[in-house]
């Protein structure tokens, strides 16, 4: 599960990294929460590009904007035979970038958040999905996406059972591919993440609260230690 994330990279920044070819006056956002705005990557016939959506995937068949309350995470392994997610899966794929993302791990009745981001510091390239769906009423056009997750590697694992895919650069080509649509070809990459990338930091409950922002979302705990 992936219920929270972070997006503070400058922009040139993703610009260098995922060499995408537009740019985007965006905001750092230090605890983005479902229906919330974010920046995604896609590819446009031989170009990437930067767009941004809200976060819970609204298929194109459905009647309103509820159904994005429940599909802000796709599970890898039935993506593709469930209807939400199942078209967007073989032809709208997109990667989002994440500085880090959060997981809470419960100690009796407290919840502690721990932050989780790489350890060479580069931003995640996190396997998404989008599509596009259009008001019947109002003819108003909302694009949205959500994102895939696996099973925990066993960095996460301590305090979590699943994690967003995470791509390497290697890989961001085949998942950008549109004609690529057979799930076969790029199933491979729905694998955990390797245990040394990552590390987690214990964080503040300030970010418990949704809409609760700031660089005090993502510093370590003075007391804590990083795993």
């Amino acid at each position: 599960m992936c219920g929270r994330f972070a997006q503070i990279t400058p922009t040139g920044d993703l610009i260098k990294i995922f060499e995408v070819t537009n740019s985007l006056p965006l905001q750092p956002r230090f605890n983005i929460a479902p229906t919330e705005g974010v920046a995604v990557i896609r590819a446009s016939d031989h170009h990437r590009q930067l767009a941004i959506l809200r976060w819970g995937l609204i298929p194109r068949w459905a009647n309103d904007l509820s159904i994005g309350y429940k599909t802000f995470n796709a599970r890898s392994e039935t993506a593709h035979i469930k209807p939400s997610f199942k078209a967007a899966l073989k032809a709208r794929r997109c990667l989002i970038p994440a500085s880090g993302f959060y997981e809470w791990d419960k100690i009796g009745k407290f919840k502690q958040p721990y932050y989780i981001s790489r350890n060479d510091g580069c931003p995640m390239a996190l396997a998404g999905l989008w599509d596009q769906w259009v008001d019947r009423q109002s003819g108003e056009i909302i694009e949205s996406c959500t994102i895939l997750t696996t099973s925990a590697n066993r960095t996460v694992g301590r305090i979590h059972d699943r994690m967003p895919v995470i791509l390497e650069p290697n890989d961001y080509g085949l998942w950008l591919d549109h004609k690529v649509q057979r799930i076969e070809e790029f199933s491979d990459l729905f694998s955990p993440a390797a245990d040394n990338i990552l590390s987690l930091a214990p964080v503040s409950t300030y970010v418990n609260k949704a809409g609760h922002e700031g660089p005090q979302c993502v510093a370590p705990l003075q007391s804590g230690r990083t795993l």
